[in-house]
């Protein structure tokens, strides 16, 4: 038996090596005739080959790469699967293999900028008011250009948010009118916000035309279509969302323990077949009519009684009533029976402030508008919408803000969110609370968190990071081109461990020429350079009269530097200057009257304080109910809600803000009046922080001194002044879209201030003489 083996196995490796013998050796011969050829033609002068000749050439070598938009342009022969020929064919997916480097064009950004431009509205084609807001936003942004030369991203002025065939709104068309546009370039650096897609039964995200190689800021975006770094999903806001500032959120006081009336809640339709009526159908299953309150009906759409099943009378009757009864005084014998549904004293706007958890299914489409409404309430989001890219997903931690369910595993929901412990809900309710202010409030907010998104992606070597965009005051408001470190502003000290700057930097405003050794602003700079606080003195030369001889300032123990203001005009004195060594800046009026003491204890206080504006002189707003308008006062009361520039400290980067941030139409204003500087400063700050001012020590010498009539100082006795800083106060407040200035009670004093003690008890004697 064992001979056999022996035998088979030497008969099979003899014919393997005969057959091995054989190819190789027609390989060989064939080979040796090739290079007998090769070097016949060589002597003849007809080839000389090349040194990596001689290496073998394989059959199936590496084919180059072929871009995605040139599929159906390739070899028949080579093997396409169907699916992949229906995506490539499909307006959907066509661009689906788009990224930033494949399908953008940085070279058009890096010569001007980040700049947008919109296509100039052509006539006779409508408008949605939503689209407009967007459009209104965009031109209304530091990103807009008029020029397309100058253009690094563009956006057409087609209305294509709702490419639902059936609504009013559908455009039609669109196709031919894209292609037509001279600058389209097959969608190359274009964008195109969307938030309705597709149409009954499906709801696909079909746009309806070819995008080519735009980007989409899309709502309802699935994770299956979208592109990750080239797509932005957006929120699904109604057509009632404010286009520019906003409500703030509900959350008023932090509640502790932060549990509400009621657990989990959700009021709206129940979609008897088709797209997202599993989920909602199954809700019932859920509530129990006591802390899980989850009111659905089946009325809506024309032929719902078609399809309504068993449950449907008794949820519509629910529904309803929960809603009318408590308009009925006294209520009706229907409403006073309904004593399992204690929804029945609240509508859906009650349910919403008494709620910890609001319930967030996804309707025909992924997204939905209680996404946006749970956010502003502080009810934490319950996300069942599976496959739902959640809006600014590249950017923001929705973890840190709501609860991603499974739409499979429903009746898990009640029991998770009640092992959640109290200290991560409350958590979770302050940063809805961040998230809604920051990037959700109004719609120029939505799509000004898209544009830095993109730009983001562009100049990747300076982009925010993952902190900026998720703790306050948010990705909108921290320019990383100011710095990319983040120690350099005055809102992450505590983040990185760091204490505030131990030096400032007297900025002292000149308007009057020098002409006495006894003027105001020559004590001013003695005083300031005495404090122990002070690394240099700039003193910004505003004046029309040359700048003094050196001789002329007083001699301190630190630097004066002299320098002349950009223009001569107010906003000069906010500007980023490179000679500004300190992140902290006591900014001065030359006619400011102040001891070394009182900005020793300043700069103190502003050390803990280092993101706001501290500081002496303060003032105040109110709403003129007559007029119906803000007004401005200078009146001494209980309250504040501005500290004055001309005696107050504050970071040094919000000159970088005030200069790239507020548009030129605020700082023109400013500019031309010669006032209302102080109160624009006090406007971004406070929308920035959502903080007031704080004022140091009550010091009621101090007033803006009247000069002659003839100096530029006058203003304060100009009896124009005062009314133009009323109209300031309403044209930034229109810009902002809301008054983001916050009244305060709040003044801080030195230790033992005014007590009854020993003088030698106090650190900051001084200020008690004054």
């Amino acid at each position: 038996m064992q001979a056999k083996k022996r035998y088979f196995i030497l008969l099979s490796a003899g014919s393997c090596l005969a057959l091995l013998f054989y190819f190789g050796g027609l390989q060989f011969r064939a080979s040796r005739s090739h290079s007998r050829r090769e070097e016949h033609s060589g002597r003849n002068g007809l080839h000389h080959p090349s040194p990596d000749h001689f290496w073998p050439r394989f059959p199936d070598a590496l084919r180059p790469f072929i871009p995605w938009d040139h599929l159906e342009n390739e070899d028949p022969s080579v093997h396409i699967s169907p699916r992949q020929k229906r995506d490539a064919n499909s307006s959907v997916y066509k661009g689906k293999k788009c990224r930033m480097e494949s399908c953008f064009d940085f070279t058009l950004c890096k010569k001007n900028g980040f700049k947008v431009y919109v296509y100039p509205q052509q006539k006779g084609e409508k408008i949605a008011e939503s689209y407009q807001n967007i459009l209104a936003a965009i031109e209304g942004s530091r990103f807009y250009t008029s020029d397309p030369s100058q253009a690094c991203l563009f956006v057409l002025s087609l209305d294509t948010l709702d490419r639902d065939q059936l609504s009013p709104q559908y455009v039609h068309n669109l196709r031919s009118k894209v292609q037509s546009l001279h600058l389209w370039n097959n969608g190359r650096n274009h964008l195109i916000f969307n938030l309705y897609s597709g149409t009954w039964p499906d709801y696909t995200e079909d746009v309806g035309f070819d995008i080519g190689q735009a980007m989409l800021a899309k709502a309802s975006i699935s994770t299956e279509n979208f592109r990750p770094n080239f797509d932005v999903s957006i929120p699904l806001f109604s057509k009632d969302h404010p286009r520019t500032g906003g409500e703030r959120g509900f959350l008023k006081f932090n509640t502790i323990p932060p549990l509400r009336k009621y657990m989990l809640v959700f009021k709206g339709k129940r979609y008897l077949t088709g797209i997202g009526s599993d989920t909602r159908n199954a809700l019932y299953h859920v509530h129990n009519g006591e802390d899980v309150l989850l009111l659905t009906t089946c009325k809506h759409g024309k032929d719902w009684q078609k399809h309504k099943d068993s449950r449907c009378d008794r949820d519509n009757t629910e529904y309803e009533k929960s809603y009318n009864c408590i308009h009925e005084q006294p209520p009706s014998k229907s409403c006073s029976t309904i004593s399992f549904w204690p929804s029945n004293l609240y509508d859906y706007r009650e349910m919403l402030h008494n709620a910890t958890f609001c319930l967030v299914p996804r309707g025909r489409r992924l997204g939905s508008f209680r996404f946006l409404e749970a956010l502003q309430a502080a009810c934490v989001p319950v996300m069942l919408s599976n496959g739902w890219e959640l809006p600014f997903s590249e950017v923001i931690n929705w973890n840190q803000a709501a609860v991603i369910g499974d739409e499979r595993l429903l009746l898990q929901i009640p029991s998770t969110i009640r092992s959640i412990h109290q200290d991560k809900i409350l958590a979770l309710r302050q940063q809805t609370q961040f998230l809604w202010e920051a990037y959700f409030s109004s719609v120029e907010k939505i799509v000004l968190t898209t544009l830095e998104i993109i730009q983001d992606r562009i100049f990747k070597h300076i982009s925010r990071n993952s902190l900026i965009w998720n703790k306050h005051p948010g990705g909108l408001f921290v320019l990383p081109q100011y710095s990319s470190y983040l120690g350099d502003f005055p809102y992450y000290y505590a983040n990185l461990g760091l204490k505030p700057p131990s030096k400032f930097t007297a900025v002292i405003h000149a308007v009057t020429p020098l002409v006495s050794q006894s003027q105001p602003v020559l004590k001013l700079l003695v005083a300031a350079a005495k404090s122990q606080y002070c690394a240099q003195i700039i003193v910004l030369w505003n004046c029309d009269k040359p700048l003094p001889a050196k001789h002329r300032w007083p001699a301190t123990a630190v630097p004066v530097i002299v320098i002349e203001g950009e223009s001569k005009v107010m906003s000069s004195r906010f500007l980023p200057y490179d000679i500004i060594v300190t992140d902290a800046v006591l900014s001065l009026d030359e006619d400011t009257v102040l001891s070394t003491t009182e900005v020793d204890f300043a700069f103190t206080v502003w050390q803990s304080f280092p993101e706001r504006i501290v500081g002496y002189p303060a003032r105040s707003h109110f709403w003129d109910n007559s007029k119906e308008r803000w007004g401005y006062t200078s009146k001494w009361t209980n309250d504040y809600s501005m500290v004055l520039t001309g005696a107050a400290i504050y970071h040094k980067y919000y000159h970088y803000l005030y200069t790239h941030y507020l548009p030129a139409s605020l700082k023109n204003m400013v500019d031309q009046l010669a006032n209302c500087e102080d109160i624009l400063m006090n406007f971004l700050v406070s929308a920035v922080t959502k903080l007031p001012p704080i004022k140091v020590t009550q010091k009621k010498q101090y007033k803006e001194t009247m000069m002659g009539q003839t100096s530029r100082a006058s203003r304060w006795a100009d009896p124009d002044h005062f009314a133009q800083r009323q109209s300031c106060m309403n044209t930034f407040a229109s810009w902002f879209g809301y008054m983001p200035l916050i009244h305060s009670q709040m003044r801080l004093d030195p230790v033992l201030f005014k007590d009854q003690v020993s003088i030698l008890r106090k650190k900051y004697r001084d200020i008690e003489r004054l």
